[in-house]
């Protein structure tokens, strides 16, 4: 009779490093949940939920006055024509710096350092910020949010139009400077025709990015459906904020879809487009001008006056303000700890957004599940950290719910789409040797998408840090809460310091992300 051969002894082989990096990951968050003032007793309060619920009620019924949704269409009307006109200027910007960044088309590659950090300095400064500096010189009104957004989505435009040149083949524009050609031409002609499809998606993305931006930025008076729902919610009107809450997740749900679809139609290969690329392209600039003159028009921007002696001259003695910045001791200490702050803030937010996307992007039957993530990423940081600030209270705990809260609907969606396109070789081979379902996903699915959700993860640490840095100017804590206290008393020098921290601060992060995504890649 054969004997039969004993069980073999299951255990997971990598359990003890698994265990290991989940001890220190606790060491390491520990301090900076403490630095965020992470606290659930908060969150359940009874006195804070009734101080919650009490205001939610105040949100019906909605607003449908008809004088009212006549200001809130011309609201909407202004937040797009600020998002394209601000695009647009950007655009101006990225295309200069870009050229002169990049090694594109260059014979011997060589380091760009003024164009890279002018670059750096535009995009590592968050566009709220530059709103509030141009509120201060120019006003209140859209003008301020054409400009910030001109200049942070500049930043962004430039160094990804940079890095997308130096991505495609160089052959052709090679062969032409072999020929003799200068390098305009031979980027024009060697390097364009093959990024033109990416960059005109990239360009398309950023336009729905800043329809977001600038509802953002009329928090601080620069125009918009913004400075709408700042001014119903500090007069405790529920019912407009609530219909203006509405409208908000509306225009953003257009916009993706209009975006969406437009990078996918320029992502569709050439047999499956029915209109010919000259007449399409001839068409998309048309639209692009049209839309372009039209948000012109209804923004009614003296832009002559932008470009005055007297302008400059205001501009200047506005900026020469902040120069040198306050470098005391005791101040330094205090822009310190509201670093730290931000830094707790953006991580925390950010892991416990990668958790909840987790858990939403696995049910199978996905349609009510997307529309929760559809409305908790259309609702903006700004207005998360408003009602979170009422559950739990001002500080960076409420900064860090916002931060989660509408970031679980951005990486819902990402996390959602990786774990679709994974293979299901391995966790089909788990589940037919006898794992359950909950095994056959963590030893299956999951390692073949974790390299994606982690860069996913990572990309949005990096724009969450510039939220994380803003969240303050509605009592959320971190380096924004010190620079709205500062700039409100005018204390321009100390408010100089906060900027430059919030710069450095972005970088650090920016070069942290590519350094963990390249030791990922290694590994």
């Amino acid at each position: 009779m054969p004997l039969t051969p004993p069980a073999p002894h299951l255990r997971d082989p990598a359990a003890r490093g698994r265990l290991g990096g989940a001890l220190l990951a606790v060491v390491l968050l520990w301090p900076l949940l403490q630095a965020s003032g992470f606290d659930l007793a908060a969150l359940l309060a009874p006195e804070n939920l009734r101080v919650l619920g009490g205001f939610l009620r105040q949100f019906l019924p909605p607003e449908t006055g008809a004088d009212f949704l006549a200001l809130l269409a011309r609201a909407t009307l202004e937040t797009l024509a600020i998002a394209t006109a601000g695009l647009a200027l950007a655009f101006v910007l990225a295309v200069p710096l870009a050229y002169w960044a990049s090694n594109a088309a260059r014979e011997r590659p060589r380091l760009n350092p003024a164009a890279r950090g002018v670059l750096t300095v535009l995009r590592g400064i968050p566009e709220l910020v530059w709103a509030l500096v141009f509120v201060r010189v120019f006003g209140l009104g859209p003008t301020a949010g054409v400009l910030a957004l001109g200049l942070a989505y500049g930043g962004m435009l430039g160094k990804v139009y940079a890095e997308i040149l130096e991505s495609v083949p160089a052959a052709p524009a090679q062969a032409l400077a072999r020929s003799g050609a200068r390098r305009p031409i031979a980027l024009l002609y060697g390097l364009l025709p093959q990024a033109a499809r990416e960059l005109t998606s990239y360009t398309v993305y950023r336009w729905e990015c800043a329809v977001r931006a600038s509802v953002v930025m009329g928090f601080v008076g620069a125009g918009g459906l913004g400075q709408l729902m700042d001014q119903a919610m500090k007069m405790l009107n529920g019912g407009e904020a609530c219909t203006i809450l509405v409208t908000f997740m509306l225009l953003v749900l257009a916009a993706d879809a209009l975006s969406g679809g437009l990078r996918r139609a320029l992502d569709a290969p050439p047999a499956a487009r029915a209109a010919p690329l000259g007449w399409r392209s001839g068409a998309l600039t048309a639209t692009v001008l049209a839309a372009l003159a039209a948000s012109l028009w209804l923004l009614d921007m003296d832009l002559p006056a932008l470009f005055t002696a007297e302008a400059a001259r205001s501009m200047a003695e506005f900026a020469g303000g902040f120069f040198p910045p306050e470098l005391g001791s005791t101040w330094l200490r205090q822009v310190a700890r509201g670093v730290w702050e931000t830094l707790a803030i953006s991580i925390v937010g950010t892991l416990l957004a990668a958790l909840l996307a987790l858990l939403l992007a696995l049910p199978r039957r996905r349609a009510g599940w997307n529309l929760l993530l559809n409305l908790l990423r259309s609702v903006p940081e700004l207005v998360w950290a408003t009602l979170t600030a009422l559950a739990v209270g001002l500080g960076p705990f409420a900064g860090a719910l916002a931060l989660a809260l509408h970031t679980t609907g951005v990486l819902g969606r990402l996390y959602a789409e990786a774990l679709q396109n994974t293979p299901a070789t391995a966790a089909r081979a788990l589940r037919q040797a006898g794992s359950g379902g909950a095994m056959a996903f963590l030893y299956g699915t999951l390692p073949g998408a974790a390299p994606q959700l982690v860069a996913y993860t990572l990309y949005r640490w990096e724009m969450n840090i510039r939220m994380a840095a803003i969240l303050g100017f509605v009592g959320a804590g971190g380096l924004g809460q010190l620079l709205y206290v500062e700039l409100s008393l005018f204390h321009h020098a100390q408010a100089g310091t906060v900027i430059l921290a919030m710069l450095v601060l972005s970088v650090a992060v920016d070069w942290a992300s590519a350094a963990l995504r390249r030791w990922m890649d290694r590994a």
